[in-house]
């Protein structure tokens, strides 16, 4: 058994509800001073469980005021299984759900679907391919869950109107139309209005919520209640859970966002997210999002690494707090599942929820920073819209080797092996490469390999993110966390574009300024950036692979 092994059962497992965590008391131990102590002379485990919007110091206490809704949201969506009971019933004879929505409001329902083992298709890309795909795939039994806080989010306005423009065009009427659509957001929002216009269903969301809190509000519970889940259950779970979290002892939530903060703290500020493989699946994007949106702000933060598996390349390093999740475990099971990790979580997938928000919030009072804000998520929008409005920037390639166009900063080698040395040798001892692939994620989905491929290479944290659905989850970090990111983007060419209906663009288009516009905002940073452009997605995939793997001889 390795030390680290060892040190998660050196110190007591702190549990509560069927959730434990081991391994926080000996990163309590190696803080030159306990954050533990520090916590509990602050009494903030009450003032978080009651909703103390101080905690944050007074600059986040107007945004804290109208965000905390969530400590406590388990309780009043219990109001919602009746509706959601008659929901079901009366859309029984439309089996096929999909989710158009982005960050906080696709990310968990995907987990809750993908842990239970029921069918839920998630729409939240403006790849055109994936979309006609979505589309063409069972139709005549599909319903639509539009889901959008704002009620403004432009990729889940153009999947709202792609599918109402599919179903007129399949035969329907538009009070057909209409009742193939559930629409969930906040109250007052202008998506509200659009869902009264077109005779949809409309179940309004916790206010009091923010998108990426909001797994057990309607936004999560929603779609996966029509697609079979027994969201009650989830709701128990983490009631069962909230009666630990106003205490200093017996507060699993409290020891993981103290080991977290701590960690942060102390040379250990970007977080491997490894699944143990004992049934909770997908956990680690939604940890992503909350994570990297609640942190990455003035430039601190804290990255989250998503890692494919137990033994694949970038779980540990020298400022990596390696982190392990899963389900119940067994009797006498070593926690982690192989991995020698410094933090393993293990529990039912509604007090992870709850436990992962309240460690968060947590990790915010130490790091001090607001972790409800996103202050830098609007720039990429921004630059999106105008570049709607204005067209694409003429840019030319550097080079082009094969099936990809190279576009690179100037100086830079003037072949794909070197391009790709360069970036990595730019990282240093601090530094996180990203790659972020805007194509489709099931057609193009060899573009995931590409992490562990440069992870093995680099010997540092490699992220990746598929374009524009990282834009609402690591996006906040990469402008607004420590600026040692270097960026590789990655997008492909469109061979049958896709309207937006009602809209002066298409979706590839939509696409291609979503990442021209993400790619201005970190060179404004001065960040390291090198596009990719793939004039064959297949070929152009398994050349950049190749290529890759010829970096580590």
């Amino acid at each position: 058994m390795s030390q680290a092994t060892s040190d998660l059962f050196d110190g007591p497992v702190e549990a509560a509800a069927g959730l434990a965590v081991y391994g926080a008391e000996a990163i309590d131990r190696s803080a030159p001073a306990s954050t533990r102590t520090a916590l509990a002379a602050d009494d903030a485990a009450r003032r978080l469980a009651e909703k103390d919007p101080t905690l944050w110091g007074p600059e986040a206490q107007d945004e804290a005021k109208i965000r905390l809704g969530w400590v406590d949201t388990f309780r009043r969506s219990r109001e919602l299984l009746p509706q959601l009971a008659e929901l079901q019933a009366e859309l029984a004879d439309l089996d096929h759900v999909v989710l158009a929505g982005m960050g906080g409001s696709s990310l968990a329902p995907e987990v809750i679907a993908r842990t239970t083992g029921r069918p839920l298709t998630v729409l939240d890309t403006t790849d055109p391919g994936q979309v006609r795909a979505a589309l063409a795939k069972r139709l005549h039994r599909t319903v639509v869950v539009v889901a959008s806080k704002s009620g403004s989010t432009v990729e889940t306005d153009s999947h709202r109107r792609a599918y109402w423009q599919a179903f007129l065009d399949s035969g329907l009427t538009e009070a057909e139309a209409g009742r193939r659509f559930v629409i969930v957001t906040d109250p007052g929002s202008p998506l509200a209005t659009t869902a009264n216009e077109m005779g949809a269903y409309v179940v309004l969301a916790d206010s009091d919520v923010g998108g990426r809190y909001s797994a057990l509000t309607a936004f999560g519970l929603v779609p996966a209640a029509l697609a079979g889940v027994d969201v009650a259950e989830l709701l128990d779970q983490a009631e069962a859970l909230a009666q630990s979290l106003a205490g200093n002892e017996g507060n699993p939530g409290l020891a993981l966002g103290a080991a977290l903060g701590t960690a942060a703290t102390t040379g250990r500020d970007k977080i491997a997210l490894v699944s143990d493989g004992t049934g909770i699946e997908g956990l680690g994007d939604w940890i992503e999002q909350l994570i990297a949106e609640s942190t990455g702000k003035t430039g601190i933060g804290i990255l989250p690494v998503v890692v494919e598996g137990p033994h694949s390349p970038g779980a540990t390093g020298d400022d990596v707090l390696t982190v392990t999740y899963g389900g119940a475990l067994s009797a006498g099971a070593v926690p982690g599942n192989g991995v020698s990790p410094h933090l393993a979580v293990n529990g039912p997938l509604g007090a992870h929820f709850l436990a992962w928000e309240y460690a968060t919030a947590i990790a915010g009072v130490l790091l001090g920073i607001d972790p409800f804000d996103q202050p830098n998520v609007t720039e990429s929008k921004e630059n999106t819209n105008r570049l709607l409005g204005s067209g694409l920037p003429a840019e030319a390639p550097a080079f082009t080797e094969g099936s990809i166009e190279v576009y690179a900063p100037a100086g830079t080698p003037g072949d794909l092996a070197g391009v790709l040395r360069w970036l990595v040798a730019g990282l240093g001892t601090e530094g996180y490469l990203a790659v972020m692939a805007y194509l489709d994620r099931f057609a193009d989905a060899d573009a995931a390999r590409t992490r562990p491929a440069l992870a093995e290479v680099a010997g540092r944290p490699v992220t990746f993110g598929w374009g524009p659905r990282f834009l609402h989850s690591t996006g906040q970090y990469h402008k607004g966390g420590p600026q040692v990111g270097s960026f590789l983007q990655v997008t492909g060419a469109v061979s049958d574009d896709l309207p937006v209906p009602g809209k002066p663009y298409t979706f590839g288009e939509l696409q291609a300024a979503q990442a021209a516009g993400d790619r201005q905002a970190l060179a404004e940073r001065q960040r390291p950036v090198v596009r990719l452009h793939l004039t064959d997605r297949t070929a152009g995939l398994a050349q950049l692979l190749d290529t890759i793997r010829s970096l580590r001889s």
